[in-house]
């Protein structure tokens, strides 16, 4: 906080630290507060600088690392851009040469993550890919750029430098995007493709179409879905537990969760 202050103070801005816990996104009504605190620290002209709280934090409530903390600070306050900062270019392909652009996020392209850490991160290049890939899906456009690179920050806003991941065209609301993003998800599904091409083309998720529960949930928990190549396509809030879904899954027409609680990614 020292090296914040002192490289803002030249430019007469204050600072503030914010210090986030997990349940700070999973929580809604922690959510709003924490966002209505923001917004007051930026009327005032005073900059947020946000960090993890290491001391109350433990394995259940940890975010993976600073990059989901951006990313779910991105969505809730509605940015137009998410910078990513790593110690290389951006996304090397197999060859190492820069993958300029991602205009769609594809299992393939999550392959060209290493499995190395980057040099002061917690994760490496996959969490990086994972968190653009959710911040594109719901309408921010993504950079991931070398950090210590000379006007790094603004090449990457005018899409200059690094790997730029372009956004998808979004309609979701701000409830329906903290659904995506900053709920915590509980348990996961494998549907099948019927249902799968129900849920993109903005339909509600029944039990029928529900191949196995992989992780289970209770009623009222946000789950992932997945289709048959294990790729996780959507998120949704139960309107039933696993066990439920489990009992009933032969009748006709059991709502799972309806249409405007499930968000496409």
């Amino acid at each position: 906080m020292g090296k914040y202050a002192k490289a803002f103070q030249q430019y007469k801005i204050p600072i503030a630290q914010s210090l986030c816990e997990r349940e700070h996104f999973s929580n809604r009504n922690q959510f709003l507060q924490l966002r209505d605190t923001y917004r007051e620290l930026w009327k005032h002209g005073i900059i947020p600088i946000a960090n993890e709280n290491d001391v109350v934090s433990n394995l259940e409530i940890k975010f993976s690392d600073n990059d989901e903390l951006a990313t779910l600070l991105a969505l809730g306050f509605g940015a137009e851009y998410l910078l990513i900062g790593t110690s290389v270019s951006g996304v090397l392909d197999e060859n190492d040469q820069l993958i300029q652009e991602i205009k769609t996020f594809t299992p393939a392209i999550l392959g060209y993550a290493r499995k190395t850490k980057s040099a002061a991160g917690l994760g490496g290049m996959i969490t990086k890919l994972m968190f653009a890939r959710l911040a594109t899906s719901l309408g921010i456009q993504t950079v991931i750029f070398e950090a210590r690179a000379k006007d790094g920050i603004l090449n990457a806003i005018d899409g200059k430098t690094g790997t730029v991941c372009r956004p998808k065209k979004v309609h979701a609301n701000a409830r329906q995007k903290w659904l995506a993003s900053g709920s915590k998800v509980y348990g996961r599904v494998l549907v099948d493709e019927g249902a799968k091409k129900a849920l993109i083309k903005r339909k509600s998720l029944l039990a029928v179409g529900i191949k196995e529960i992989i992780r289970p949930f209770d009623k009222g928990e946000v789950f992932d879905i997945i289709d048959i190549d294990n790729w996780v396509f959507a998120v949704a809030k139960s309107k039933l537990s696993a066990d439920e879904i489990t009992t009933q899954k032969d009748k006709q027409n059991i709502l799972v969760a309806n249409a405007d609680e499930i968000v496409i990614l």
